[in-house]
């Protein structure tokens, strides 16, 4: 079970190692007069990432103070009020005062113009497989000679993207280990994908939960559900998603030696906050009240706040946690801790 953990950790590390870049040739103009020729990585949150070719890793670029911007290469534009829209970029003429609008160009005969303040979120596609991921790589170490005691921890994660559906996996590994004290580890892999419905901002989803936790006795967990969600709120500061369905549990202890299968509800929230260009804050969790065994009730959350420290290096702290009320005899009903790292991101992350 260890070797299949670190196996699955390593192929997901491996799936978010950065990609090649293309041609710095996309046309940035600021409100002041600034013109400059730059690779346009994408926006979120409020921030327009860009690269240049005289300038090392990726710049922040306050979204409400560019006044024209053009690109060549393919985005998929993202709306308040949920519209998604995918081609080249181009700013068309203002005139009379008008409030700044882009133009996605999906052929020669259709485009469309939305106000800048309008857009949410650009990320940059291609119709190369490799060329579509976003991602992050977060290490964090601490080690105290008294006791003897290291702690680790390792994550990743990786988006998919296309015009109505997204695909993402987040992988999270910790090991604690001091003299005297057996160690304690915990792998988990969260997968999802989501595919908007023609109802703006409501979207139908998959998720996939693999857990292995020795402070609960689990070697191996593994959760498959589905449902339909909304995005309560989708704006450059905040976006929370809310969905609802239901989910398959299959949980194989350690001692006793035990497997344990039932269904639940399910209720899962995504919540983010952003800062320009400074902090953001992830929130997601996800309650499964079991049906086939009324009473149980099974919760995890994940939480980590991001301070960016310079170019694509940030600094985060995180949360994690599981809760069982009613697990097997003689074992733990939680799991939960704080770690503390280095993050390296990629694309538009």
């Amino acid at each position: 079970m260890k070797y299949r953990s670190n196996l699955l950790g390593f192929i997901v590390v491996l799936l978010t190692m950065p990609l090649f870049a293309r041609d710095k040739t996309d046309a940035l103009v600021m409100k002041n007069g600034d013109r400059m020729t730059c690779e346009v990585k994408g926006l979120n949150a409020g921030v327009l990432y860009v690269s240049f070719d005289y300038i090392d890793g990726t710049t922040s670029v306050d979204w409400s103070k560019v006044a024209n911007l053009e690109s060549r290469q393919l985005f998929v534009v993202k709306t308040e009020d949920g519209s998604v829209y995918s081609g080249t970029l181009r700013t068309p003429e203002q005139s009379g005062g008008r409030p700044m609008s882009i133009q996605v160009i999906e052929s020669a005969e259709k485009n469309t113009e939305i106000e800048r303040s309008h857009v949410i979120s650009m990320v940059a596609t291609s119709d190369k497989f490799w060329e579509r991921f976003n991602g992050a790589i977060n290490f964090g170490t601490t080690f105290s000679k008294g006791n003897e005691s290291t702690q680790y921890s390792l994550g990743s994660q990786t988006e998919y993207v296309r015009e109505r559906w997204s695909a993402q996996a987040n992988y999270d590994s910790n090991l604690a280990s001091s003299t005297g004290a057996t160690t304690s580890t915990r792998n988990s892999l969260v997968t999802a994908a989501y595919h908007l419905l023609p109802s703006n901002n409501w979207f139908y989803a998959g998720l996939g939960n693999f857990l292995q936790s020795s402070e609960q006795g689990i070697s191996f967990q593994s959760t498959l559900g589905g449902g339909v969600g909304r995005y309560l709120k989708n704006t450059n500061t905040t976006s929370i998603s809310l969905i609802g369905g239901a989910a398959w549990q299959n949980t194989k202890y350690q001692e006793p030696a035990t497997t344990q299968n039932g269904i639940s509800a399910l209720i899962y929230g995504d919540v983010k906050f952003f800062r320009f260009s400074k902090t953001n804050l992830d929130i997601s969790a996800g309650l499964l009240p079991a049906l086939s065994d009324p009473g149980r009730v099974r919760f995890n959350m994940n939480a980590t706040y991001y301070v960016k420290l310079f170019s694509n290096l940030k600094w985060n702290a995180s949360f994690y946690g599981n809760w069982d009320s009613r697990p097997p005899n003689g074992l733990s009903g939680s799991d939960y801790g704080s770690t503390s790292g280095l993050s390296w991101t990629y694309g538009l992350k």
